[in-house]
């Protein structure tokens, strides 16, 4: 790990912290960087994302006098304008879009904001907060560097002495392996690739996965004309509204969106939940399982292997759905539970959702070879790209270590993981809890290193 900050004076310009600015000896830097005709500069944190997660921390470090840079790949939000579908919206209804000192203020409070919508509401932000951000900035890598830490970019360098990653943590599409047995005529495409069903060859799909984005282009797609075949393994069910108000509300109320990382068993295993099946429309209706179906989808087991151009589906389709219709009652009567507790004497009467159907003689085969299959949907996730870290914070299966965002090297935090501090940092919303505990830890940090 790089040496803890331990000299503030002048070398860093005015305004790097409350504290003061940090000292820096040139002797410390890479010798690649100080002679190569890239401009060197000095500041006193780095964050890497101009995305929701990067302005909050931008946010809550002008609040606390710390001087810092946003860097930016593309424009301000640049995920949400290249990498979302056309249809694509929130799963988060308007009025939880918030982040530290700004809400939604439009006439849609129980909307759901599109992609677009979005970027306006982060590009507004950005300005609202004075967020230092450089665009179309990509980076590099990041080193340590004696005191701090190196960010090199394709617009030169910075040194600092703090770095937090906010990107986003899972960039890049979790493709299974076995989608290299796929037949080389079906063609293959990611949801970062999807854009309309139309860009799809005529004939049948097959998506694998089931989260929210899994059923929302299943849908999409059946509705185009083109028959579906959906590959199911472990997901969440929940319904859009319950006694009369969206689950969020709920969720949010009853405190599950405030469970902590401390407070969960198995942390990584959480992190890798997939997100829960909801989608977000104006008349705010639900989509699970049983709502393709009866549009004409058709459903399998998870996808297991393809061979000799056969897919092949495990046979434990009804005990996943099993287990997310238990999980999902659960948390209905411990909302019923609480609001029964609190006393709360507008909401609905409780409401029981019919279980999950399987539809009965379902093949656990599918024969790729045969036609009936013209492209493949992965729907299966994403997973980190931190391969521009150049620093020793991977584990044996290459994910970061960390602990709610602080990583063991000091004065490197991360931001956008699921579960990162709480429940709720997934969503737009969980930025603001999120940052402000990260700059709390980073302005301690760098007053204790003083």
């Amino acid at each position: 790990p790089p040496r803890a900050v331990t000299d503030f004076g002048e070398g860093w310009g005015n305004g790097c912290c409350a504290t003061g600015s940090l000292k820096v000896n040139p002797k410390d830097r890479k010798m690649s960087l100080s002679s190569s005709a890239m401009p060197v500069r000095d500041v006193c944190v780095v964050v890497v994302g101009a995305g929701h997660n990067g302005l909050a921390m931008s946010a809550q470090l002008s609040r606390r006098g710390i001087q810092h840079v946003v860097l930016e790949r593309g424009a301000i939000g640049q995920s949400w304008r290249s990498q979302r579908w056309n249809s694509f919206t929130l799963l988060t209804p308007n009025w939880q879009t918030r982040l530290p000192g700004a809400s939604y203020e439009g006439d849609d409070p129980d909307g759901f904001m599109s992609a677009p919508e979005l970027v306006a509401f982060l590009e507004a932000y950005a300005g609202s907060v004075d967020a230092p951000v450089e665009t179309d900035v990509t980076v590099l890598s990041v080193q340590a560097a004696g005191v701090g830490y190196e960010v090199v970019t394709d617009q030169g360098a910075w040194h600092c002495a703090c770095v937090v990653v906010a990107s986003g943590f899972n960039t890049w599409p979790a493709i299974p392996t076995l989608a290299d047995s796929v037949p080389s005529k079906i063609e293959q495409v990611n949801p970062l690739q999807y854009k309309t069903p139309n860009e799809l060859p005529a004939g049948g799909v097959l998506v694998v996965g089931a989260g929210a984005t899994g059923l929302q282009l299943a849908e999409e797609i059946q509705v185009s004309g083109r028959s579906v075949t959906l590959s199911v393994g472990e997901h969440v069910r929940l319904p859009r509204l319950y006694r009369g108000r969206d689950i969020q509300f709920w969720m949010e109320l009853i405190g599950r969106l405030d469970e902590r990382h401390e407070e969960v068993d198995e942390i990584l295993k959480a992190r890798k939940g997939a997100s829960p099946q909801l989608i977000g429309t104006p008349e705010r209706r639900s989509l699970g399982l049983n709502e393709l179906v009866e549009s004409g989808v058709q459903i399998r087991g998870r996808l297991g292997a393809i061979r000799n151009g056969v897919a092949m589906f495990s046979g434990g389709l009804r005990n996943h759905c099993a287990l997310a219709d238990q999980k999902m009652q659960r948390l209905l009567d411990e909302i019923d539970a609480w609001i029964d507790e609190k006393g709360v004497k507008d909401a609905g009467p409780p409401e029981r959702f019919a279980p999950t159907t399987i539809p009965k003689g379902m093949p656990l085969t599918l024969d790729l070879s045969e036609g009936n299959i013209e492209s493949i949907v992965w729907a299966t996730g994403l997973r980190p790209d931190h391969s521009w870290l150049d620093l020793e914070i991977f584990d044996e299966n290459e994910h970061v270590i960390h602990h709610g965002g602080v990583a063991e090297y000091p004065g490197l935090y991360f931001l956008g993981a699921n579960f990162l501090r709480r429940r709720r940092s997934s969503f737009i919303h969980g930025a603001e809890s999120d940052t402000d505990e990260i700059a709390d830890h980073l302005a301690n940090y760098l007053s204790q290193s003083a």
